[in-house]
C-alpha cells in the first residue's frame, strides 16, 4: 500500500471518530472538537444517576437503625423457624418439659396458642420457654422497670435534729424522713448533743428514735458514734424484698402463738363442769 493511501486512509478515521464532515480539517481544530465532546461525555456522566461523586444528589440516604430506648430490657418470641433442632423446654407454668424435638415443639405451640422465648443460648441443648402473648408482655414491663430502676441514682436526704427535740418536732421529722423512704430516697440522719446537755449513748439514743418510726427501715449504716461523741449518725434506706417476707413470717409466727395461749388459757366450758357435778 501506498504511503498516499495509508495518509488518506488516517485522516478519514480521524474524521469520522470526531464527528467531521467532508471538509478539511487541521490537526489542532481535530484535537479541539474532540476535547470538547469528551468533556460533554463526562459532564454528563459526573451528574447522572448511577454518579458516585461527592457532589451526587440523587444518591438514596442510608437509613439509621433505630436504637432501642430500653436497651437489652426486651423480651421476643422467635416464631416457628427454631435454629436448633433439639432444644430444653420449659413450659408456661414452669414445668421443664425436657429436650424435645422442634417439630413436637411447634405441634405444641399451634394446639395451646403459645409462643416460644429463648431463655439460654449458652447450654447444651439451649434452654426455651413456652409462653403466652400476656406472660411476654408482663415480663418486658417487669424488665423495663427494672431497667428504669437501676439507672435512676439513689438520691440521699438529710436530716440534723438536738438531742433535746420536742416529742411533737419529733414526731414531725420522723414522718418527714417516712415520707422520703417510700419515694425510695435514703435518708442521712445526724443527731447532736444539746447545749449544756451530756453527749452520752447518742448511737443508743438515735437508734430508739428511729424505732419510733411507724414504718419498717432497713440500715445502710447502722447508729454509730461521730465527733467525738458529741453526734451520732446512720443512714436508712427502704427494706428490701427479703427483709419484708421475713418480718411477715415473724409476724404470722408470733399470731399463731398467740393464738395459741389463747386457746390453752380459755374456760373449761359449761358442759364439762355439768358432766363433773353429774358424776360427784
Amino acid at each position: 500500500m501506498s504511503a498516499g493511501c495509508l495518509r488518506w486512509m488516517l485522516s478519514r478515521t480521524v474524521r469520522v471518530a470526531c464527528g467531521g464532515g467532508s471538509g478539511y480539517w487541521t490537526p489542532a481544530s481535530r484535537l479541539t472538537i474532540c476535547s470538547d465532546r469528551s468533556n460533554i461525555i463526562a459532564s454528563s456522566w459526573r451528574w447522572s444517576p448511577f454518579s458516585t461523586t461527592v457532589g451526587d444528589t440523587g444518591q438514596a440516604p442510608v437509613a439509621k437503625k433505630k436504637k432501642n430506648p430500653h436497651g437489652d430490657a426486651t423480651v421476643g418470641a422467635v416464631g416457628r423457624k427454631i435454629p436448633q433442632q433439639h432444644i430444653q423446654v420449659i413450659s408456661e407454668a414452669g414445668e421443664n418439659l425436657g429436650k424435645m424435638h422442634r417439630a413436637d415443639v411447634i405441634r405444641i405451640m399451634d394446639e395451646k396458642g403459645l409462643k416460644l422465648v429463648l431463655l439460654s443460648q449458652n447450654k447444651d441443648p439451649p434452654v426455651y420457654k413456652l409462653m403466652s402473648g400476656k406472660q411476654i408482655h408482663e415480663e418486658q414491663l417487669r424488665l423495663r422497670e427494672k431497667q428504669k430502676a437501676k439507672a435512676a441514682p439513689t438520691q440521699v436526704k438529710e436530716l440534723t435534729f438536738s438531742s433535746g427535740i420536742a416529742a411533737h418536732d419529733l414526731t414531725t421529722k420522723l414522718k418527714q424522713v417516712e415520707s422520703w423512704l417510700e419515694k425510695k430516697h435514703h435518708v442521712r440522719i445526724t443527731l447532736r448533743s444539746g447545749r449544756g446537755a451530756p453527749a452520752v449513748d447518742m448511737d443508743t439514743s438515735l437508734d430508739q428514735m428511729v424505732q419510733q418510726m411507724g414504718i419498717m427501715v432497713g440500715f445502710v449504716s447502722k447508729p454509730k458514734v461521730i465527733r467525738d461523741g458529741q453526734a451520732a449518725m446512720c443512714i436508712l434506706r427502704p427494706p428490701s424484698a427479703k427483709e419484708l417476707s421475713q418480718k411477715n413470717k415473724a409476724a404470722a409466727e408470733l399470731s399463731a402463738d398467740s393464738r395459741s395461749k389463747t386457746s390453752q388459757n380459755k374456760p373449761e366450758s359449761k358442759t364439762d363442769t355439768t358432766e363433773e357435778t353429774t358424776q360427784q
